[in-house]
């Protein structure tokens, strides 16, 4: 069924080209939307992680959180809208800057604490988590020491420390800032070892780098990882007192957590819903819009079946200017033809026995009356039954000259033909008739004009105009036979003095067995086929006839054929 309703046809492509349209504009909205998201989401982790690092470097250099409101100033500059909230553990508000204030999310978002770094805050964090900013007793960046002890003062140090000997480690010879660095390292081995005793776990000596000493030179330690624990771990009770203690950082704006994720799947229901109207939308104005595109043509097709069933049909409503309305307008132009050559083949088989039927019963009667004795055979009527005879022959010769024209089968021998001549010679065979009727025939041609046409066939044209314009001119008239150059053709007229043909006759002047005279009595028209047989033989030539008439002064028929270049 669908491959015969366009209705079915059409609106399954407009399903399928909503659902396919819908589906892409959903998959590209999504992606576009989570790329936005994500992008967003970044610059607000940027921010975030900013505001997180700037905060870290203020407790990595500060023992308290007094002075932070002088340090936030700056960052709620470069983060309007922002709000920063800082609370102790035990939840007391240390400070509260920019915002609409308002109720803290559940989740601090980080914790500030220069000693326990967010490693996913802060990409590339030491491994011990301890910020490399806090130096408390220590008064070397741990990038610019010595990795090892190469002045061997460390060494002498310990020794003294460790009472193992008496020794001048001459420490006033050493810069300021690295006897510091070697008093607060020996002070950490001093924790170590405690830590590491509680784990009955030998004492190790450590180098300004923080790695136990001998591991330079590829001696590990026997449990590494105890060590290493121990060290981070003496490192964060050393440095406590220096940096400001941990305190949770909530960030906030305007519309909430501003990292907080956008969870698209959670509205896959309403983008389902939403795709679905659409389609549902989309169904409906394919519907309409089909039904609408459809109509005209079941109208069509059913005038096209009425009419193949032989009735007459009205003409089928035409709807706008599109293709359809254009179809619609040739459909009726061609069922008006149709109708019009079905009226005029009921008119010519009407019109042929007309014409047929007077002569044969004409005939009929008077061999019936012979039959009967009533009349005799004698020469009379003999010339009687063969004049009716040849009214038959006449007619059926028209006839047939008509249908091999309307089947393109007509033969024509195109010579160059002296107008002036071929007009002379139609006058010449007239003359006795026109005489005869009192009616005077003339020639008015340019001797120099040829045309090209087949010299029977424009004979029997001009014969036919001038036996009609002799048959109508009354005794006194006149008939004008002329040629006059027109335009790379030349025009031959044959014009009356009769009595002329009414303006609402022209149209039909060419029509098969049409007369001026309703009566079609003989005495006043031929066959009617004359002037058809004129058209179709002048078309055959590739020219043209037309005629002009004003009632009560004359009729002119004009025939056009190409000329001889």
């Amino acid at each position: 069924m669908a491959r015969r309703s366009v209705f079915a046809r059409l609106l399954l492509v407009v399903v399928l080209i909503a659902v396919c349209s819908i589906a892409a504009t959903a998959w590209l909205a999504t992606q576009l939307t989570r790329a936005s998201i994500a992008r967003e989401q970044g610059r607000e982790l940027a921010a975030d992680n900013r505001i997180y690092a700037a905060l870290l470097g203020y407790a990595a250099a500060h023992r308290d959180w007094s002075d932070v409101d002088g340090h936030l100033d700056s960052l709620l500059r470069e983060h309007p809208g922002r709000r920063v909230v800082l609370v102790t553990r035990d939840g007391r508000t240390i400070v509260d800057r920019g915002g609409a204030g308002g109720q803290l999310p559940a989740t601090a978002a980080a914790v500030v604490d220069p000693l326990a770094v967010d490693p996913v805050l802060v990409p590339g964090a030491p491994a011990d988590r301890i910020d490399d900013r806090v130096l408390g007793p220590f008064r070397t960046p741990i990038a610019f020491r010595d990795r090892e002890d190469r002045t061997g003062s460390l060494f002498c140090l310990r020794l003294v420390r460790k009472e193992q000997a008496r020794l001048d480690c001459r420490e006033d010879d050493l810069p300021f800032d690295t006897a510091a660095d070697f008093a607060a390292l020996l002070d950490l081995e001093d924790l170590v070892g405690a830590c590491l005793a509680r784990r009955s776990l030998p004492p190790v000596d450590l180098d300004p780098d923080y790695t136990p000493a001998g591991k330079q030179s590829g001696v590990p330690p026997p449990d590494e990882p105890a060590v290493a624990a121990c060290v981070a771990s003496s490192r964060r009770e050393q440095l406590t007192p220096y940096v400001a203690p941990p305190a949770l950082l909530y960030l906030t704006t305007s519309a909430g957590p501003p990292t907080a994720a956008i969870s698209l799947p959670g509205n896959e229901w309403q983008v389902v819903g939403a795709a679905a109207a659409v389609l549902l939308a989309a169904v409906g104005v394919a519907a309409l819009a089909g039904a609408r595109i459809t109509r005209p043509l079941r109208a069509l097709t059913a005038a096209a079946d009425h009419m193949s069933a032989g009735g007459d049909i009205p003409p089928v409503p035409v709807r706008g200017q599109d293709e359809i309305a254009g179809l619609t307008r040739a459909f009726n132009t061609m069922a008006a033809n149709r109708a019009q050559l079905e009226h005029a083949r009921k008119a010519m088989v009407s019109d042929v026995a007309h014409e047929l039927r007077t002569p044969l019963s004409t005939i009929r009667g008077w061999l019936e009356a012979a039959e009967d004795g009533v009349s005799e055979l004698d020469p009379a009527l003999v010339a009687l039954l063969l004049k009716e005879a040849l009214v038959l022959q006449h007619v059926v010769d028209d006839l047939q000259d008509l249908a091999v024209a309307d089947a393109g089968a007509l033969r024509l021998t195109v010579v160059a033909q002296p107008v002036a001549a071929v007009l002379e010679q139609v006058r010449a065979a007239h003359q006795a008739r026109a005489a005869q009727a009192g009616v005077t025939v003339t020639v008015r041609a340019d001797p120099s004009l040829v045309v090209h046409a087949d010299a029977v066939r424009l004979r029997q044209v001009l014969d036919n105009l001038v036996a009609n314009a002799l048959r109508y001119v009354p005794s006194g008239g006149s008939v004008t036979l002329g040629a006059v150059p027109d335009a790379g053709h030349v025009l031959l007229t044959v014009a009356d003095t009769g009595p002329g043909i009414a303006g609402e006759d022209l149209p039909h002047v060419f029509d098969r067995f049409w007369r001026a005279d309703p009566s079609r009595s003989r005495s006043t028209g031929g066959s009617g086929l004359g002037l058809a047989i004129v058209r179709k033989l002048v078309e055959a030539h590739g020219g043209t006839v037309d005629v002009i008439s004003t009632t009560g002064v004359g009729t002119t028929f004009r025939v056009r054929l190409p000329e001889l270049g």
